[in-house]
């Protein structure tokens, strides 16, 4: 005799009102989820991206779409914000300095890390630069010819920082063919100008490049009263900035000297609207 079915006991209802709360907790928990993982999108992405839920929290048929601006094409698809896509242009570009200097990496002359500035290669052995001077050894020549090729080949910004040691201030040139510096920003500087001369020598074209001085005063290693000598030629060093913006295409008649953000007088740019 066939054993009778047993029937399913009967759930507990639970309220609408419950059901509809949880459901839009969760979306919007998914919504900033995915905002977190896009990491780098700008204050004037996020705004537009949330105009589009407006007055669309309730009982409601739907939300607002985005209004026609300049990332219209943008949607509602946040995996395709220029942002992400700039994500990703830079973890290829670390990927392919680290690979350009992977002998330099394992021999410790060069770091390669990421920050929100972009991808930082320093270049901090000991053989690149002598105590007191700017000039670059023929070590740091070789290293600056890969960075060339590397900046030419991502037609990227980049920023060339120049750093020193904190007892600098006080040594003087070892060669003739250089000036004394008056302290460790303009010895730091020195050292950043040269490099940029160098790299536009190996064909990087200039208006990619920017040069800044940090001085004694952004050290990667504690260098103490005394001083290690490994800290003091960790410290005697320059910082390639490899930046997120590339250099944007254009027509024969535009000018070089614009850049990313550069407002000229005259052009019109598309606001969203607030």
């Amino acid at each position: 005799m066939a054993s009778k079915k047993q029937e399913c006991p009967t759930c507990e209802e639970v309220p609408v009102w419950l059901t509809t709360y949880g459901d839009m907790v969760t979306l919007l928990l998914t919504f900033f989820v995915m905002l977190f993982s896009i990491g780098k999108a700008t204050p004037q992405e996020i705004q537009l991206i949330l105009s589009a839920f407006s007055n669309s929290l309730g009982m409601f048929e739907g939300g607002q779409t985005l209004s026609k601006g300049r990332l219209e094409e943008m949607g509602m698809n946040l995996e395709a914000l220029p942002s992400q896509t700039a994500g990703r242009s830079l973890s290829s570009a670390k990927a392919q300095a680290k690979s350009i200097f992977k002998p330099e990496i394992e021999a410790r002359k060069v770091r390669i890390d990421e920050d929100e500035r972009g991808i930082i290669i320093s270049l901090v052995g000991a053989d690149y630069f002598e105590p007191g001077s700017a000039l670059p050894t023929p070590a740091m020549e070789d290293a600056l010819a890969k960075a060339a090729g590397l900046i030419d080949s991502l037609n990227r910004y980049a920023r060339v920082e120049g750093h020193a040691s904190a007892d600098e201030a006080r040594l003087r040139a070892a060669s003739d063919e250089e000036r004394d510096y008056a302290n460790v920003w303009d010895l730091a500087g020195a050292r950043a100008i040269n490099s940029i001369v160098f790299m536009q020598a190996k064909g990087v074209k200039p208006h990619l490049l920017q040069g800044m001085s940090y001085g004694s005063y952004r050290p990667l290693r504690n260098e103490g009263e005394d001083g290690t000598p490994e800290a003091k030629a960790n410290n005697r060093r320059i910082d390639i900035v490899i930046l997120p913006e590339k250099e944007p295409d254009r027509s024969r008649s535009e000018a070089l000297e614009g850049l990313p953000g550069t407002r000229i007088p005259g052009a019109e740019y598309l606001i969203p609207d607030r």
